[in-house]
């Protein structure tokens, strides 16, 4: 495993090193260690799967406000994802930028992801399925919803047809108007 800083302070895009063969490949996609010797996160309580069937599915900007704010790890199962954080800590080099990065299972690796971070996803084919563990319970009262096509944000969504989203993603708050009402994520 090779970790390799994002643009968001304190996010890493981890390499994993698949054994392939004729049948496909075997890889270990999770290790303590390495994660520990870099003082990073290692203690997960929860782990979510996140399927969606059809190529342009849009979800998110998603993320807890604290005590429940999550460190995720990121993993891709089946196809190919366009994944989106959005820095919302407080006092962070990196607070109100944006990074993205293409996740698929034809190049195994996860992204670390700290607390105070939203993330959204665009599915690039049919039938993705992500994983994700987290360091905190889901609380529905702390979860907090980012609108996806936020003009201020300026995110390039890399789908040019038609996009599948949910009424809460199309309709969730401006990233000015969360910070005019809840502030910025204090982790």
């Amino acid at each position: 495993m090779e970790l390799a800083p994002l643009k968001i302070d304190g996010a890493f895009r981890v390499a994993l090193t698949p054994h392939r063969d004729h049948r496909g490949f075997f890889v270990r996609t999770y290790n303590e260690d390495v994660l520990a010797k870099q003082g990073l996160v290692t203690r997960w309580v929860q782990e979510s799967h996140s399927f969606s069937t059809r190529k342009g599915t849009i979800r998110g900007l998603h993320f807890q406000r604290p005590p429940y704010a999550e460190t995720k790890l990121i993993y891709v199962a089946q196809g190919k994802i366009f994944i989106v954080l959005v820095d919302l800590r407080a006092g962070s080099a990196t607070f109100g930028r944006w990074d993205s990065v293409d996740l698929s299972i034809e190049t195994p690796e996860f992204l670390y992801v700290p607390k105070g971070i939203a993330m959204g996803m665009c599915t690039l084919t049919d039938h993705c399925s992500l994983l994700y563990k987290m360091d905190a319970p889901y609380n529905k009262g702390s979860s907090r919803t980012i609108r996806w096509n936020d003009p201020d944000l300026n995110i390039p969504w890399p789908i040019d047809e038609e996009l599948i989203t949910s009424e809460k993603d199309s309709v969730a708050p401006l990233l000015k108007e969360y910070l005019a009402k809840d502030g910025a994520v204090i982790v």
